[in-house]
């Protein structure tokens, strides 16, 4: 066998390893997370999530009890927070800092490799591969509807709703600022991860909006939140 022969074997056995790879993705029926199994045959598409669910509404009637008894106070909800192990850092420009990892102010759910490395430093969190969760902000006044908002899905991680694990998360952020193009390359466990993603986001911006129509002047920041809000 010549030289030539050789690569264009190579390149052949490359060739096919790849197909069989994106044919593996297709041909995968079911995927599950902690509360949820989302089954796949022929063109029927199936979810059972009544755990999911139920925990659904268990989460949303203790964050409003639990913000309502905080008076809807960011300050008071940190100190919540604090109480049951999470961090929270406050840091002057804070946007900024985090902004060089593509992360907002508020509530930051697990991140991995070098992103979580850059976390946890400016965190003063230690050195590792992974972050734990964690509030930061800057320092001054902090929106109260934005807070609940961060609030609600720091308690539903809390409470084992899915959709936060690290590589859920990660293409719920691409997702974001794409035009949805990368949705045909994903397989049924991103897919399912990214729809839960997707799903606590919208309960997390329905609690906040429901909070902000109950209070004079909600108006302006519930036409924000809708401005922000995740398309689905």
């Amino acid at each position: 066998m010549n030289t030539l022969q050789k690569i264009i074997y190579f390149f052949l056995e490359m060739q096919e390893k790849s197909l069989k790879r994106k044919l593996s993705k297709h041909l995968k029926t079911s995927s599950k997370n902690s509360t949820s199994k989302t089954v796949v045959s022929g063109t029927v598409t199936m979810t059972l999530n009544s755990e999911t669910e139920k925990n659904i509404e268990l989460v949303k009637n203790n964050v409003r009890d639990i913000v309502k008894n905080c008076n809807n106070d960011p300050e008071k909800l940190l100190a919540y927070i604090k109480t049951k192990g999470t961090k929270v850092v406050k840091i002057d420009n804070a946007d900024k800092i985090l902004g060089v990892i593509k992360e907002e102010e508020g509530f930051i759910t697990p991140l991995e490799g070098l992103e979580a490395i850059y976390l946890n430093f400016v965190t003063q969190s230690g050195f590792s591969l992974k972050s734990k969760p964690v509030f930061v902000m800057r320092n001054g006044e902090i929106d109260p509807y934005y807070m609940a908002h961060q609030f609600y899905k720091w308690y539903a991680l809390k409470m084992g709703l899915p959709g936060f694990d690290f590589m859920s998360q990660k293409i719920f952020k691409i997702y974001l600022n794409s035009d949805g193009s990368l949705l045909p390359n994903l397989t049924l466990d991103e897919m399912t991860g990214l729809k839960e993603a997707i799903n606590r986001d919208k309960e997390a911006t329905d609690f906040a909006l429901s909070l902000a129509r109950e209070k004079e002047g909600g108006k302006k920041v519930l036409k924000k939140m809708q401005d922000g809000g995740a398309n689905i």
